[in-house]
């Protein structure tokens, strides 16, 4: 299987396709699988690389390095170490977090950013995240087996939302030092500074992290739009892939006419 070693930590990818390099993010505790659908749908075209990251999936559970922060440093060293050219990065929930951070730490590695269900700002947002980490810490089966189904819109499969549950419980538990970091986490003073073309994908009855945060958060970012996936919950790319990935084919292009006008 092919890994890469970034801060003494072995990092699981995927990487298929050739043209412009597509990254994508997974949300928290899953992993690179949850882009199956848009693997299938994007390698005729385009290089398409899904990771793992630190303490998810296949790749390595250390117990530092599990910050925003590191997760960003981490992915800045993947792009430089698979050459890829500018690549977009699509993220998912908190994965969105860290595909708006490497945009504003290092502004002129991506080619853009596709904003899927994220990225949150949690002061005045409501999410319970004390009452989070102490459950994940004590009753951590039993709490993700309640939370994640809320992930999802309803009449979601059963057994989607179970695959879900099992990847995040196999997830390693120094993640859930990012859940402490977020209580204070809020990009939207810097989104005006913004100088990669992001679009915020965002399903409609997503009950984490709702549509209105996407609203908000184009609302503060240059150029910026918001596509609400009808019907979907806060996966939508799962949820609904085919509206999904037409809704990832308009970005791209909206990204390539911002590019052609800069040249």
């Amino acid at each position: 299987m092919p890994y890469l070693t970034v801060a003494d930590t072995r990092l699981y990818y995927e990487d298929q396709g050739v043209g412009q390099a597509l990254l994508f993010v997974h949300g928290w505790g899953t992993s690179g699988r949850v882009w199956g659908a848009q693997q299938a749908e994007f390698v005729a075209g385009f290089r398409v690389v899904t990771l793992d990251w630190r303490g998810c999936g296949r790749s390595d559970r250390p117990v530092a390095g599990n910050t925003v922060a590191g997760v960003v440093a981490d992915l800045a060293e993947v792009v430089r170490l698979l050459g890829l050219d500018r690549p977009v990065v699509v993220g998912s929930s908190i994965g969105a977090t860290f595909a708006t951070e490497l945009a504003l730490t290092h502004p002129d590695l991506l080619g853009g950013v596709v904003a899927v269900d994220g990225p949150g700002y949690w002061p005045g947002q409501g999410m319970p995240l004390a009452e989070i980490i102490t459950e994940m810490r004590y009753r951590r089966a039993d709490f993700v087996g309640r939370w994640v189904p809320n992930w999802y819109a309803p009449g979601t499969p059963r057994a989607l939302v179970d695959w879900t549950i099992g990847q995040i419980l196999d997830s390693g538990v120094y993640i859930d030092g990012q859940f402490a970091e977020f209580a204070a986490y809020d990009p939207r003073p810097r989104l005006p500074e913004l100088r990669t073309p992001i679009h915020y994908v965002h399903g409609e009855v997503d009950a984490e992290i709702p549509v209105e945060v996407a609203r908000e958060c184009a609302a503060r970012t240059p150029g910026a739009d918001v596509t609400v996936i009808a019907g979907a919950g806060h996966m939508p790319h799962q949820e609904r892939p085919a509206e999904f990935d037409a809704a990832l084919r308009d970005a791209l292009r909206e990204f390539a006419a911002v590019h052609a006008t800069t040249r």
